[in-house]
Parts: structure tokens; C-alpha cells; sequence
């Protein structure tokens, strides 16, 4: 091969390799730059988030997810360096995003409803929760889903938009709680009489809480029972093993003291017509 004529040479190095050479060191330099500030960039977003109080769980995600899209930003400048036509980079970019997006609508929703839920907190970890039609303690609140953990111990997983999209009662939200009993008794029995039986029974139960009083009252004139609201309020820990034990101690109370308490029944009375 005949060896290249020096006006040839100098074309190829002004022209080409040159320029190049530039091109690659600047985009290098971009680069590592770019990846410098854009962890720089992190750090302090993860740093403003937690003086904030923000969830260390939605912390990190929103940090990888910023992370991301500052190095797609900086990967993006160092090939505009290179002579890379990033525009039409960007345009099939956004076009992936879109068809990805419309796939993963479902995915993206949940994603959006964790998000609030960590952010407004309707419900923590331990609380006791009835959403998106599942009742129970609250395990772990994910990006997608939260898991439950019922009374008989069995685990749920329930998609987020599920929850956020309906109705969220906490439980545990206050520290304590009104048990709402309705205790029917006869109307031939004695009213201030089985008052004073159920007064008794919540003055000797060292759970209920002197402050808010417990209320009794008279609620409704039924079909067959003069229905009292019992009303005490307990600590939220103690409200299914406090309403448990109320019940049972009225029932024996009210046998023993000979206070009625009414089921429903129907009296069916038969006549015999006489033969025409």
C-alpha cells in the first residue's frame, strides 16, 4: 500500500481526527461531569426529603427515580456532543414512554395512590384499618400495594388504588374508642332498675375510662324491647376484649336480677270457623 500523501494526511487529521478527538474528550468530560452533579443534585433532594419527614421508603424511591432521569438528561448531552441527533433520540424516547405507559396504567395508578398514602398518611403500620373492602392490621405500606394481616392471621395484599380509591376507616387512629352497645330489655321490666345494673357494671370495670363518662339512655321504644344505648369509651387496645366481656356480664346480670331481654317473635293465633 503506498503510503499517504502528506496533503492527504493533514486532511484527514484537521478534519477528522481532530475534531473527533474533541468531540469524544468533551463528551467524555460531559459526562463525568454531568454524573458528578447529578449525584450532587441527589444528595440534597434526599437530604431536603428527610428534613421534610418525607417516608424513607418514598425517599429512596423519588431519589432513584430523579437519579435516573438525570443521567438519561446527562447521557443525552454527551451524545449532542458526538453529533448524535438526540431530537430524534427524544422522540422515539417519548414514544417508548407513552406505549409503556398506557401498559402499565394499572401499575402507574397504584404507584400514584402509594404515593399519597405515604405523603398524607390516612393509616401507619400497626394500625388497625377496614379499606378496600379488607379489615385488618397493617403490615407494610408499598409503592403498589399494602399488606393486612386479618384476625386469624392470614396475609393480603391489596393493590393501592384499590384503597386510596374507596373508604378508609382507621381504627387505631385515636387512642381511645366508644363501645356503642344497644341492650334490649321487656317493657313490663323496670327501666331505672336495669340502668342501675348496667351504671354498676361500668363503675366496677377498671378499663373504662372515667374521662369522657360513660353514657346510658333510653334510644328507642322497639317492637318488642325499650332499647338503652350503653355508651363507655375504653382504650383503643382494649375495645373488642372490653365489649366482649360488657355483653356477657349484662346477660348474667340482667338473668340473675330477672330483667328480660326480648327476641323477636310472632304470636300466630288459629280460629276454626264452624261448618256451614
Amino acid at each position: 500500500m503506498d503510503s499517504l500523501s502528506p496533503e492527504l494526511l493533514n486532511t484527514l487529521i484537521n478534519d477528522y481526527l481532530v475534531p473527533w478527538s474533541i468531540r469524544i474528550v468533551t463528551a467524555i468530560l460531559v459526562y463525568y461531569i454531568g454524573r458528578i452533579i447529578a449525584r450532587w443534585i441527589v444528595r440534597l433532594t434526599r437530604h431536603m426529603l428527610e428534613r421534610a419527614g418525607i417516608d424513607p421508603m418514598l425517599n429512596k424511591f423519588l431519589c432513584n427515580v430523579l437519579n435516573g432521569l438525570l443521567i438519561a438528561v446527562v447521557a443525552i448531552a454527551a451524545l449532542d456532543q458526538l453529533g448524535v441527533d438526540t431530537t430524534s433520540l427524544l422522540a422515539v424516547l417519548g414514544a417508548a414512554g407513552l406505549a409503556v405507559g398506557l401498559a402499565l396504567k394499572d401499575s402507574l395508578g397504584n404507584f400514584a395512590a402509594g404515593v399519597m398514602l405515604v405523603i398524607f398518611r390516612p393509616f401507619r403500620i400497626g394500625d388497625f384499618v377496614e379499606a378496600g373492602g379488607v379489615a385488618g392490621v397493617v403490615e407494610d405500606i408499598g409503592i403498589f400495594s399494602t399488606t393486612f394481616r386479618t384476625g386469624d392471621n392470614r396475609i393480603i395484599i391489596v393493590p393501592n388504588g384499590q384503597i386510596y380509591g374507596g373508604t378508609i376507616l382507621n381504627a387505631s387512629a385515636r387512642d381511645t374508642r366508644r363501645i356503642d352497645l344497644v341492650i334490649g330489655i321487656g317493657y313490663d321490666d323496670d327501666i331505672k332498675k336495669a340502668k342501675r345494673i348496667l351504671e354498676d357494671i361500668l363503675e366496677t370495670d377498671d378499663r373504662i375510662l372515667e374521662d369522657p363518662a360513660p353514657a346510658i339512655s333510653l334510644g328507642e321504644l322497639a317492637d318488642s324491647s325499650v332499647n338503652l344505648n350503653v355508651r363507655p369509651w375504653v382504650k383503643s387496645s382494649d375495645y373488642w376484649p372490653v365489649r366482649s366481656d360488657l355483653l356477657e356480664r349484662i346477660k348474667n346480670a340482667f338473668d340473675a336480677e330477672g330483667i328480660s331481654i326480648p327476641y323477636p317473635q310472632r304470636d300466630v293465633h288459629l280460629y276454626q270457623e264452624k261448618a256451614a
